[in-house]
């Protein structure tokens, strides 16, 4: 029986050094006369630790130039580290630099067996994987043409077949999971999940948050060369929407803020005028923001208003936020959002996407946003979250205050559903006669 703790890829003290000139001439002074220093070290990577085990997905967070290609490059081995330790047990195939191993002056057919032979798969082997990446690829006669004739779309197709139809250990996925038309992209993702059906180990690096929450065992965050997190994927994800806001580091006067806005928000929580202390309310709760303003109270409601505490997926509701401002604001954008209990988001809106500007708040004022509509959601258990944001002056979203998952709620139906919508559907059948 295979060893699934076993460690598939260790690393230890990984660092990579790029030189940066300030132009051509420096680095030129500098190569003619080495003792004159004309570079700045800029570290991609900063004594990074990690273990991957075999079968785990893991998940790679991070801003633009947080290091990630830059480790996935010193793992496929397409980049160099400047020092430290790299151990891969197992055979890896990148989709990172698709169609790096081709040659442009051979054909489809022949740039097959190349990539397959530098993947260091037998004669044998690639001839029982050459139908398969042909037909996986389906770019017809091209197969026979040579890949410098060939469009972008037919380039990716074929680079993306070879790659993924190797039977790797490791499989590396950067961004470029979906190539080329929809059918195609259904083909790529499909050919993802029999990977991890499978058992493979999966190194996954998107900006898409839903997919690393819906795909990964595990996520780390890369921030600046260094790793600053490494756990559980639906926390890995919530952090990393902190990290692209700008709401992980509070100056001490905004975090002594805070903890007088939540005194005032427990005592309203005795408040018979409280609209949240009538729901359930989740205690573990997600809240950051600038506290420019505060979502102070929310809550469900019917049409006539009274409190719902489950939903009728067949009724329209009330979804209301209070928001007090400790500033001025010009037009605040308000939110909800739904996710499930995988912290996957469902459905939501704002007013910014309903084209709603609200205007101008001052410090002092209270605003209340209603969200009325029907959920046309599956039976099931969610989290309903509230927030408000802004565009500042630099065209950049700030962070007001939000609370994610601040509501549990339980969705209910009078009729099953398939997936996570519920199609309202009419159904006409009609018995023709000969």
């Amino acid at each position: 029986m295979e060893n699934k703790e076993k460690n598939i890829i260790e690393i230890r003290n990984l660092t990579k050094c790029y030189k940066m000139y300030n132009s051509k001439v420096a680095k030129l002074i500098e190569v003619i006369i080495p003792k004159y220093r004309k570079h700045t070290d800029f570290k991609a990577l900063d004594g990074l630790n990690l273990d991957v085990k075999k079968g785990e997905i893991l998940g790679i967070l991070g801003k633009n130039g947080a290091g990630k290609s830059t480790l996935l490059k010193i793992i496929t081995g397409v980049a160099m580290q400047t020092s430290g330790e790299l151990k891969i047990d197992g055979k890896i195939s990148s989709l990172l630099e698709l169609g790096t191993a081709f040659n442009m002056e051979l054909t489809g057919e022949e740039n097959i067996y190349q990539h397959a032979q530098v993947m260091g798969l037998s004669k044998s082997e690639i001839e029982s994987k050459k139908q398969e990446i042909i037909d996986f690829a389906d770019i017809g006669e091209h197969l026979n043409q040579p890949v410098k004739t060939y469009s972008s779309g037919m380039f990716a197709r074929l680079a993306f077949a070879c790659a993924i139809n190797v039977d790797p250990d490791i499989l590396i996925v950067d961004e470029v999971l979906s190539v080329g038309d929809m059918a195609f992209q259904l083909k790529c993702f499909k050919k993802f999940e029999e990977f991890k059906s499978k058992g493979k180990t999966i190194l996954f690096v998107t900006h898409n948050v839903s997919d690393i929450l819906k795909n990964c065992t595990r996520t780390i965050i890369l921030e600046n060369g260094k790793k600053t997190f490494d756990g559980d994927v639906k926390e890995g994800v919530e952090l990393y929407k902190k990290i692209i806001t700008g709401n992980t580091d509070k100056k001490p006067k905004e975090q002594e803020n805070k903890l007088d806005n939540k005194t005032q928000v427990k005592k309203k929580d005795n408040d018979e005028n409280s609209w949240k202390i009538h729901f359930n309310q989740n205690p573990n709760l997600i809240e950051y923001g600038n506290l420019s303003a505060e979502v102070i109270d929310y809550g469900i409601f019917d049409t006539n208003g009274n409190y719902l505490t489950m939903i009728d997926n067949e009724k329209e509701v009330v979804l209301k936020s209070k928001v007090k401002f400790n500033k001025t604001i010009d037009n605040p954008i308000f939110t909800m959002t739904i996710k499930n209990f995988n912290g996957i988001e469902i459905a939501g809106t704002n007013t910014m996407i309903e084209k709603m500007y609200p205007g101008k708040f001052e410090k002092g004022d209270i605003a209340v946003a209603e969200f009325r509509q029907e959920l046309p959601i599956a039976p099931g258990s969610y989290t309903i979250s509230f927030s408000c944001t802004y565009i500042n002056a630099k065209g950049e979203l700030e962070v007001l205050n939000r609370k994610y998952e601040a509501l549990l709620v339980e969705i209910i139906s009078s009729k099953d559903c398939i997936g996570i919508v519920k199609l309202n559907t009419k159904i006409n059948i009609e018995k023709n006669k000969e």
